[in-house]
């Protein structure tokens, strides 16, 4: 692979540090030396990694829509809740039961969403129903996270049409060192599945205003 390729790899897996290029706050000689230190190159080609990092900040100068994201979140609400609980289960597990616990679940107005893959089903309720899944589940259960808090972020129907939103929330929330445990979204609801004691950087990080 070529220096330039090496380079461009580097950044493009790195979206804080695109988001610093576009924005002129990235001294190009500490980046470049990054680079070599990181993937191992040879003092000899920093001249030519510093001249891939000149060249891919000009190719991708004109491609920002950040203020468009940004335009589209300040319009945007949160809503939170505490007291939230994952469940990664089986597929093993009875899809019945799911039904019957949903059903429970929502006729007392409680959380419950449901995100089903190719190997597991992933269960996010009110933590009250803890029990409730674990007996109904029992040694289908793969994982239990508690103490969580959701997030949800309510933006207008735009966010259909402008590219790069989950990037670039998910990227302020890492440069925050906020981990995001589980996440969707559901056409202008995302929502994001948080430790507790992540709420308050969180919130902070996620206004806009």
């Amino acid at each position: 692979m070529s220096i330039t390729k090496i380079a461009e790899q580097y950044i493009q897996n790195r979206p804080y540090i695109q988001s610093s290029l576009k924005k002129g706050l990235i001294n190009y000689s500490s980046l470049a030396r990054e680079i070599a230190r990181a993937k191992n190159l040879d003092a000899g080609n920093f001249d030519a990694i510093l001249i891939a990092c000149r060249r891919y900040k000009e190719k991708i100068a004109g491609r920002g829509n950040e203020k468009e994201i940004v335009r589209l979140l300040r319009k945007s609400r949160i809503e939170t809740k505490n007291r939230i609980s994952v469940f990664v289960i089986g597929r093993d597990a009875a899809i019945a039961n799911m039904q019957l616990i949903e059903k429970k679940i929502r006729r007392e107005k409680g959380t419950f969403r449901l995100v089903e893959s190719f190997s597991v089903f992933t269960v996010i309720v009110s933590d009250e129903y803890d029990a409730d899944v674990e007996k109904t589940f029992g040694g289908s259960i793969l994982k239990h996270t508690a103490s969580l808090v959701e997030i949800t972020l309510k933006t207008s129907e735009d966010i259909e049409t402008i590219p790069g939103v989950m990037s670039f929330l998910y990227s302020k929330l890492a440069y925050a060192g906020i981990n995001v445990i589980e996440s969707m979204s559901c056409w202008t609801d995302t929502i994001f599945l948080l430790k507790e004691k992540d709420l308050a950087k969180a919130m902070e990080t996620l206004r806009f205003g």
